[in-house]
């Protein structure tokens, strides 16, 4: 008998034929004598109307309040999910992140987990109840509830499979498991049976949608083997696990691509110390991220400086640079929303040479010109004009022999 965790998305328990599917999966694992702990996303979009009501109010909305408000979806797909299962004769038991003493910060909309007690969920697993708990949210020091972000639930999954030292967490989404590239712009993408928590950390972190990047973070730091499986058939999809050495012998193991960027230059820039600070920290306190950096030396002791964030942050990145551009003396400030990064992802590269020139060289071959540049141990990112991103990513498929056979 095992201890598994189950986590279904808003599409898996879109309506009640959908949540009976769902219930129908999981009794059918509680029957093989496991115990089980379901995590449920809100049913499909009703955290996104939740929102839009809460706008028609007002475009600034309190961040408690919203939390309050968007928690509710959570509250009705896990109480119907309970409700479901006992019509069919299980033991179940539903309960929200504060029940389930889901700890988190108080940082409304993006809350961060601290602890997760668990003590009630283990009592009802004793007494063989089917447990099913709110993703997405917690409880802060005060009592009030908090949501982890978009693809919380994922995390909320992960972080309940750690307490609780579960045999295996299983995320079940739309998609039968994780890619070699995004099937929807390249057909000859193939299913990976097994990949890294260092390669799939990469990988969400890049653009790709399956997992969110937390959750991956909390697989890896506790030892929690993650299985990314579809809602609807029963094949295997992929283990997320730590590295073995037959992973090595793979050199690129995916190609990922992300549309959501922007890019803001500031030219002519006094070359000064701590001139990097004085641009950056401004987008910094504005809560803004900044992904890749890249700074140029020019004649005269001048530099440019050109950097990243997301597409939906350009605008307010874009006029705090103004000002600061006209404090620190730079000539200009450009930005353009129309770039992709595509990336190529794999733990062999840290034993393999070469990995940089193949990947530059299949992009020049079909005319791709590279605009900026970026590298980790295992991972080359490249900015690149966005109509060129579907082309890119087939490129580099093929050129590292990902795509499959055919």
């Amino acid at each position: 008998m095992a201890l598994i965790v189950q986590k279904f998305g808003g599409t898996s328990v879109g309506d009640l034929d959908r949540i009976r599917n769902v219930a129908e999966r999981v009794a059918r694992t509680y029957d093989e004598g496991n115990d089980m702990v379901v995590i449920l996303s809100a049913m499909s979009g009703e955290t996104d109307r939740l929102l839009d009501m809460a706008a028609k109010i007002t475009k600034t909305p309190d961040s408690r309040e919203v939390d309050a408000l968007v928690s509710t979806g959570e509250q009705v797909s896990v109480s119907l999910m309970a409700i479901t299962l006992r019509a069919m004769g299980y033991k179940a038991c539903s309960m929200l992140g504060g029940q389930a003493e889901i700890f988190t910060d108080s940082s409304h909309t993006r809350a961060r987990i601290l602890d997760i007690k668990a003590s009630r969920i283990k009592e009802l697993l004793e007494d063989r109840n089917i447990v099913i708990v709110a993703g997405f949210q917690g409880v802060d020091e005060k009592g009030d509830i908090t949501t982890l972000g978009r693809g919380g639930s994922d995390t909320s999954a992960v972080a309940v499979a750690a307490a609780l030292r579960a045999s295996r967490c299983e995320i079940f989404t739309d998609v039968d498991g994780i890619y070699t590239a995004d099937p929807n712009i390249c057909s000859k993408a193939r299913k990976l049976d097994r990949i890294s928590y260092d390669e799939m950390f990469e990988m969400a972190s890049l653009g790709a949608k399956v997992l969110q990047i937390r959750s991956v973070e909390f697989a890896k730091k506790y030892d929690v083997p993650i299985h990314v499986r579809s809602s609807f058939s029963e094949e295997d999809g992929t283990m997320v696990v730590y590295e073995d050495a037959n992973m090595e012998k793979v050199v690129v193991s995916g190609v990922t691509h992300n549309k959501n960027e922007a890019r803001i230059t500031l030219s002519k820039v006094p070359d000064r110390p701590g001139i990097a600070m004085q641009i950056l920290a401004p987008i910094a306190e504005a809560g803004i991220g900044v992904d890749m950096i890249i700074q140029n030396t020019r004649a005269g002791n001048m530099t440019d400086l050109t950097f990243t964030v997301p597409k939906s942050d350009f605008d307010a990145a874009l006029e705090i640079e103004k000002e600061v551009a006209a404090d620190i003396g730079a000539e200009d400030v450009l930005g353009d929303k129309n770039i992709a990064k595509v990336s190529v992802v794999g733990v062999g590269m840290r034993s393999h040479s070469g990995v940089a020139s193949k990947m530059f060289a299949a992009m020049a071959a079909e005319g791709i010109n590279i605009l900026m540049i970026s590298t980790s141990e295992i991972r080359i990112s490249c900015v690149i004009e966005e109509k060129y991103t579907e082309l890119a990513v087939r490129a580099l498929h093929s050129a590292f022999g990902l795509d499959a056979e055919g």
